[in-house]
């Protein structure tokens, strides 16, 4: 046991926070993208990883869908991270110092509302954590960044405005991916079973499989399609319901899931995060 959890990004992302609270334990590992996380788990250089799929503003995180099912890893439990936003300065700098804000271009589009009312200007970094290391380095008071406190206390940095984004319920869902599956827990507030599968090239076939999760009373919280292998015919289904596959319910629904499809794979059987709600 390694005693560390992988993210994507430089110390003080979002990611890194999402370790920090679900995992406090345990030291967070960072990593150039998502598949050097996941490869690091498999080589067993870390134990866990910790990966974003969705935020509430934006829809899902490019890849990491298609990335899932190929990474040989199991989901083991889920997380949901306030993204709070925060303007990051030099020390002893002030507000009307600050002429740029630098930051990855999903962040700065959802700061419109406070950098136009302080006529700041918007300059794209390759990450929320990058930009704020960046803007220590230089050392340009009229340069701020925007990114997590973390990530200001890593880089000693000053806030100067705090949770300036402008929806005020901005939320990631991580998933904590682990190279051995776990079924055998079960979640104070629930469980939830996520999967992929393709359907049978049969009339009204995504209709038909739906079908047994309705009749069921089984909650699908989740159903997105993406291409397979860069064609057009060939999709694939990601979704993630309420309960676990052993109870009856569910056991029903994925039997009957199981006779309109070509493929059906679990990627993990993981408590209920209550903060979903």
């Amino acid at each position: 046991m390694t005693n560390r959890i992988a993210f994507q990004g430089e110390p003080g992302a979002y990611s890194h926070q999402a370790c920090h609270e679900a995992r406090p334990d345990m030291e967070a590992m960072p990593c150039r993208t998502f598949e050097d996380a996941i490869e690091a788990v498999r080589s067993g250089e870390a134990d866990l990883a910790m990966l974003p799929v969705e935020n509430s503003t934006y829809g899902r995180v490019a890849d990491i869908h298609s990335l899932l099912p190929e990474s040989g890893l199991h989901i083991i439990g889920e997380s949901f991270v306030r993204v709070h936003i925060n303007l990051l300065a030099q020390p002893g700098t002030t507000l009307d110092q600050v002429e740029t804000a630098m930051s990855h271009t999903v962040l700065l589009g959802q700061c419109r509302g406070f950098l136009t009312e302080h006529g700041i200007h918007r300059r794209v970094g390759a990450d929320t954590a990058g930009s704020a290391r960046y803007v220590a380095e230089v050392g340009e008071p009229s340069l701020a960044a925007l990114a997590s406190e973390l990530a200001g206390e890593i880089y000693g940095l000053e806030v100067l405005a705090r949770h300036i984004e402008d929806h005020s319920r901005n939320t990631t869902r991580f998933l904590t991916m682990s190279r051995e599956a776990n079924h055998a827990r079960r979640g104070e507030h629930g469980m939830m079973t996520s999967f992929v599968f393709q359907v049978r090239n049969i009339p009204a076939a995504l209709y038909k499989a739906m079908g047994g999760f309705a009749t069921n009373g089984v909650n699908m919280t989740k159903l997105e399609s993406y291409m397979v292998g860069g064609s057009f015919t060939a999709t694939q289904f990601y979704a993630d319901i309420e309960g676990h596959p052993e109870d009856p319910a569910v056991m029903r629904a994925l039997d009957e899931l199981d006779y309109f499809t070509e493929k059906l794979e679990i990627l993990g059987v993981y408590p209920r995060d209550p903060r979903r709600d």
